[in-house]
């Protein structure tokens, strides 16, 4: 086509469209000839207030169009008077029934709400927690039956972290000038966990008060250099499996996490989807290794080609792998690339409270190179204290916490921790193995460490799961689907305690196996109904009022009524 026909072609389609304008101008004119000036303001500003209004509930930032649809009609629906006054009823009932029940004191028991008026002596202080307190814990931790939790509480750990807190108990990493030493210990912890993850020259880290502050840190980091890109609401991607702190990192930095799939099979994230999600906001990619549910090991190295692709920021959750997962190989295990060995990851969070053995309040964020760390840093220079820097969100932290993880890592060393791995992979393969063997069972995915997640087809899962708690066993229940886990600890390789697990499991499903049909009864049967509620925000109220029970004093009455003490105080 010659360049004399394509103008004559764009004059033609110019001249259609000046035509069309002309006449729709004549009639805007024809309806507003009748208006006076004020009014045609007016009419043009509700007009164009309108159309954002409509642009933006139609193309949210951080929320989908049909959650928010659903929400605001489950929110009308929960606003009319009948129903409003019935959900209140039923909360009420299940704050006295939880408070009654799930947190109840001895008989004659009361909470202390205030201030003794006089000191106490130390034996009374103890004899009064020996009495009191420590006779509310009922769950047999120390022999096996809880799930994760717990992960070491060996008689020798405990006794070096006692002496080693004794001697740290009122140092504080934030003044590292009073305190050197902690400030060393906590560099070294991290150079230790660098080493382990194969950090190269550039690498660097940040000790955080647990999995989920190490999490926070890292999205906190991707955020900000998102930001510095001009991504207004960036976006994480992860799979369905992923831990919920990264949930809880878009709702306080107010970015869109977005859920893709896992294989139904394996429990891995489905790789493909999350690549058709990538956009202009992604801000970073996650991986799970393992995964807290089914305990496998997402694809790292697809993950990170994605991440090396498109230059987004990779994130491997190691949180409870952390002290597993890199001793795997010379434990004699397979295990797939996941480290800083991997080319795209940029960062990786490890607890050391969990498969670390150190005490609770203890964790690593690690980083391929310092321009990521950096991102996590605060600093307020203009403040008229001086100015003022924190590494994670404390400002103060316990230094003794530090030390006592520092303690244990060199007590273990890598000996011990090879050991401890061969222990735990060993005896969940062996629980696995066996769950795989019982009728009406089966085992989500292939673990790759210490999780064996069990579901079934054939009952409701939750009838075995409440089974085998009234059994003395702690586990964790699941859902989407419905399931629960055995978390294998150093606990669970005792001798005898897996086999007990093994024949608790084999003689609780034969049982249900004779009804398999029966659903699951009592507090077991919650779990399993709250996955059918299709109104998320009930669950949400439900586990708030939960967790306001946990720091009520609260004491009620036969008639279920908080009873007045007798300074009038309640």
């Amino acid at each position: 086509m010659k360049m004399e026909e394509v103008k004559e072609i764009g004059g033609q389609i110019l001249e259609v469209l000046l035509l069309y304008l002309g006449e729709a101008r004549v009639k805007v004119n024809d309806l507003c000839a009748g208006l006076e000036a004020w009014q045609v303001i007016a009419l043009s500003v509700g007009v164009t207030l309108i159309t954002v209004w409509f642009i933006n509930f139609l193309f949210h930032p951080l929320y989908s169009l049909k959650d928010r649809i659903k929400a605001t009609v489950f929110r009308i629906v929960r606003s009319l008077p009948p129903v409003k006054k019935y959900i209140k009823k039923q909360l009420d009932e299940t704050i006295v029934s939880m408070s009654k029940h799930a947190f109840a004191l001895e008989a004659g028991d009361h909470y202390i709400k205030s201030l003794p008026a006089k000191g106490s002596t130390e034996d009374e202080v103890i004899a009064r927690i020996n009495k009191k307190y420590k006779t509310l814990d009922k769950v047999d931790w120390a022999g096996g039956k809880v799930s994760g939790t717990v992960y070491s509480g060996t008689d020798d750990l405990s006794r070096l972290c006692a002496r080693v807190y004794e001697d740290f108990a009122w140092s504080n990493p934030l003044h590292v000038d009073v305190f050197p030493s902690v400030r060393r210990m906590e560099a070294e912890v991290i150079a230790m966990c660098l080493k382990m993850f194969n950090g190269g020259q550039r690498s660097c880290g940040v000790m955080t008060s647990g999995g989920t502050e190490s999490i926070l840190m890292a999205v906190l980091a991707a955020r900000q250099i998102a930001y510095a890109r001009g991504v207004e609401y960036p976006e994480i991607i992860a799979g369905d499996s992923v831990h919920a702190a990264f949930d809880k990192a878009a709702f306080y930095y107010r970015m869109k996490l977005i859920h893709v799939p896992v294989d139904p099979i394996t429990r891995k994230v489905n790789v493909k989807a999350m690549k058709k999600k990538i956009n202009k906001n992604t801000c970073m990619l996650v991986g799970s290794a393992p995964c807290f549910n089914a305990g496998v090991i997402d694809p790292i190295e697809d993950i990170a080609k994605l991440g090396v692709k498109y230059n987004i920021p990779v994130h491997v959750d190691c949180c409870l792998g952390g002290f597993i997962v890199p001793f795997l190989k010379k434990a004699g295990f397979d295990v797939p690339p996941f480290d800083f060995m991997v080319k795209g990851v940029t960062s990786i969070s490890a607890d050391t409270h969990k498969y670390g053995f150190a005490p609770k309040g203890s964790s690593v964020i690690l980083y391929s190179d310092r321009k990521y760390r950096e991102n996590q840093f605060f600093v307020a220079p203009d403040w008229t204290g001086g100015i003022y820097a924190t590494s994670t969100i404390a400002g103060s932290r316990a230094g003794a916490i530090i030390a006592a993880c520092w303690a244990t890592l060199m007590y273990i060393g890598e000996e011990g921790y090879v050991k401890s791995t061969k222990q735990i992979v060993d005896t969940a393969k062996y629980i696995e193995d066996g769950c795989r063997k019982i009728p009406g069972i089966y085992v989500m995915g292939k673990p790759d460490t210490s999780v064996v997640a069990i579901a079934s087809n054939d009952i409701d899962i939750f009838r075995l799961y409440g089974d085998l708690t009234k059994c003395g066993w702690s586990l964790n229940s699941l859902q989407f689907p419905s399931s629960f886990h055995l978390c294998v600890t150093i606990r669970q390789c005792a001798d005898g305690v897996a086999d007990e697990f093994l024949q608790d499991v084999r003689t609780c499903a034969a049982e249900i196996m004779k009804n398999p049909s029966e659903k699951a009864s009592g507090s077991a049967a919650l779990y399993g109904a709250s996955q059918g509620i299709p109104d998320r925000s009930l669950v949400t109220d439900i586990s708030k009022a939960y967790l306001d029970v946990w720091f009520s004093t609260d004491v009620y009455d036969e008639n279920d009524k908080v009873k007045v003490e007798a300074n009038g105080t309640h």
